[in-house]
């Protein structure tokens, strides 16, 4: 029976990682198959500082064919923006670190790329309408996740 482990990816980096599959023949013998996308359906900036919660973002997201990119900070978040300009969507929770809270992103991300999607989400703080940029879904904490990804493809539609 073969064994699969799974790699993350650094931050900054599109695409899936290698997966490594276990050969039971031969204990010694390892095939390396790299999954690589070749036409994704969109690219995520998934922007949340806690570390579970964001990879299980990106999984969630990588797992319904888009590409992944994954920020720590508000400070990370616009450095990736900047570097790469065919991001689709933004999802960012307001409570973070960084030079501005998740709310103050999306409104910068508003107003820097106005045909950007993007989605909000905080168990802590829920923002009325007039405090969330024109055009950005909210989705509060705790989410499922067929609820993430229902937010993903209801944004970028």
């Amino acid at each position: 029976m073969a064994s699969v482990s799974r790699t993350r990816r650094s931050i900054g980096q599109w695409g899936h990682s290698p997966i490594r599959w276990g050969l039971a023949q031969d204990a010694d013998a390892e095939m390396c198959v790299s999954l690589v996308q070749t036409a994704p359906v969109a690219h995520i900036l998934i922007v949340e500082d806690e570390c579970l919660i964001r990879m299980l973002a990106a999984d969630i997201a990588a797992e319904q064919g888009y590409a992944v990119l994954e920020a720590g900070n508000s400070d990370e978040a616009l450095n990736l923006l900047d570097q790469h300009p065919g991001i689709d969507l933004i999802f960012t929770d307001i409570d973070m670190p960084g030079r501005c809270d998740g709310l103050a992103l999306a409104k910068r991300v508003r107003h820097l790329w106005p045909s950007m999607h993007i989605v909000i989400t905080s168990g802590k703080v829920r923002p009325s309408e007039e405090d969330l940029p024109a055009g950005s879904l909210f989705l509060p904490k705790p989410y499922r996740p067929e609820e993430l990804a229902g937010a993903f493809t209801h944004a970028l539609q």
